[in-house]
């Protein structure tokens, strides 16, 4: 089938396409349309006529406008959750597609009942000074392959929800969905306020750089977020950038190993490791160290990983051969430098990107699996004996999106949580992000929040009203 890009309301068509296969299975899920600089430019400038009407809506309407969205995602999600599987690889069950498509309608319906009131900051004989926020323009969104439809919604909703426009610019890798997604969204808004193209790499450069985009919302690779920032420079756009984590986990000895092996499993495992705030490195006190790696290894052995289509499929393929790559020679290298494989290691004998859960015990910082980010299943396990000391080499990492710390006293975990270095930290748990939380990274892991009124704040200017 082949795809079409959607601007100002309409179906346009183009010349030239790309596959986009299933990494169960390899089969052609449909052809993703390229989109022309000129395409581009169209796209943008119907999202700034779009802007103008839009951005003068009152509040109400635009609160209506999300709730309306939010039911027009429930009304296809099966549909939508098929189609994402089919393209991403994750199952429909579980943690997977159908919890994705429940996750984009849940940050939806919230996202359309946050109001930012005018904020009066002094009404006194001396005069009145009120502050308001205004929306942005033209926002610019670049999405990843890893959540694409979660994680367009969450660019997209807060956006017009204060009164901008979109152009968004899905991952050649899971382009189809979020073309699906964007054709439900545009049968309850009026033409131009959410315009979707499509391409490779090049058609995302050109719209981080475009003169008609006033504000970049993007998750992904920090390298690619430093090129966006860049581009940013001559327009001095505005940015909200959801980079690359390493998150650190870390279980003090008072634990009981069995009792919290499902949670560090999933903290790690969630999405098969391919998310950005997923648990990437685990270090464990010596004195239970043996007992969590066996604990988690029990755990992992009773997980099915097969194709996403298959309901009895816990966890998928690794989406793209790029990614299945760096997982196998990151694992490489660690059997290579002294790592102990305890489950998986090497990639499944069946066709598609199909690699094991694989725990890797015995590997030190300086090692590529520990200092780098794996984006897929493989988790390093890091012995230390000294508290202050592991809080020390945790935050050595330039990476700093998420952490947590694993007690059975809550206060000492929040006590060590508050030392370490990221934008979000969990205690006895990790990756639990919900849409009234603000979530953002420091240090190379992004700029900016996203969710709840500090997320949607983002997507606004300030005005000061002086009387």
């Amino acid at each position: 089938m082949e795809y079409t890009l959607l601007i100002g309301g309409q179906r346009i068509a183009t010349a030239n396409h790309a596959e986009v296969r299933n990494p169960s299975t390899g089969e052609l899920v449909g052809l993703m349309p390229l989109a022309t600089p000129e395409q581009l430019d169209q796209a943008v400038a119907a999202a700034g006529e779009a802007f103008k009407t839009w951005s003068q809506t009152s509040d109400g309407s635009r609160i209506e406008a999300c709730r309306a969205i939010a039911e027009a995602i429930s009304r296809h999600a099966e549909e939508l959750a098929t189609l994402l599987t089919r393209e991403q690889g994750k199952p429909m069950n579980g943690l997977g597609s159908r919890f994705e498509i429940g996750g984009a309608m849940a940050w939806t319906r919230y996202t359309a009942e946050l109001v930012l009131p005018v904020e009066v900051l002094q009404d006194d004989n001396e005069g009145r000074v009120e502050l308001h926020r205004k929306p942005i323009g033209v926002v610019g969104s670049i999405t990843p392959w890893n959540w694409p439809v979660m994680i367009a919604c969450w660019h997209i909703i807060p956006a017009i929800r204060a009164g901008n426009t979109v152009v968004i610019k899905p991952s050649p890798m899971t382009p189809l969905s979020t073309i699906r997604l964007i054709e439900i969204v545009n049968e309850v808004l009026p033409p131009g306020v959410i315009n979707v193209i499509t391409g490779e790499n090049s058609i995302g450069a050109a719209l981080s750089a475009h003169p008609g985009i006033a504000k970049m919302t993007f998750t992904g690779s920090t390298p690619t977020g430093k090129k966006i920032m860049a581009s940013a420079v001559e327009t001095l756009k505005r940015l909200t950038l959801e980079l690359g984590g390493n998150d650190a986990g870390i279980v003090l000895p008072d634990v009981d190993p069995k009792g919290i092996a499902e949670g560090l499993f999933w903290g790690a495992f969630i999405n098969n490791g391919q998310t950005c705030a997923a648990l990437k490195r685990l270090y464990v006190h010596d004195s239970i160290y043996e007992a969590v790696c066996e604990a988690l290894a029990d755990y992992a052995g009773r997980i099915t990983v097969g194709d996403g289509m298959d309901e009895k499929s816990v966890l998928g393929p690794i989406q793209n051969e790029l990614q299945f790559n760096k997982v196998r020679d990151l694992v490489e290298d660690a059997r290579a430098n002294g790592g102990r494989i305890l489950t998986g290691g090497a990639p499944m004998e069946r066709p598609g990107y199909f690699y094991p859960i694989t725990l890797v015990a015995d590997v030190a910082d300086g090692m590529r699996i520990v200092d780098e980010e794996q984006f897929g299943p493989a988790l390093p396990i890091i012995r230390y004996s000294d508290i202050d000391e592991v809080i020390e080499r945790a935050n050595r990492n330039p990476a700093g999106l998420g952490g947590s710390v694993w007690s059975s006293d809550p206060e000492r975990a929040r006590h060590y949580a508050l030392k370490l270095e990221c934008g979000s930290v969990w205690i006895n748990k990790h990756g639990a992000i919900q849409p009234n939380a603000p979530f953002g990274g420091v240090k190379s892991s992004g700029i900016g929040v996203e969710f709840g009124a500090e997320g949607l704040k983002e997507f606004t200017t300030i005005q000061t009203v002086l009387s």
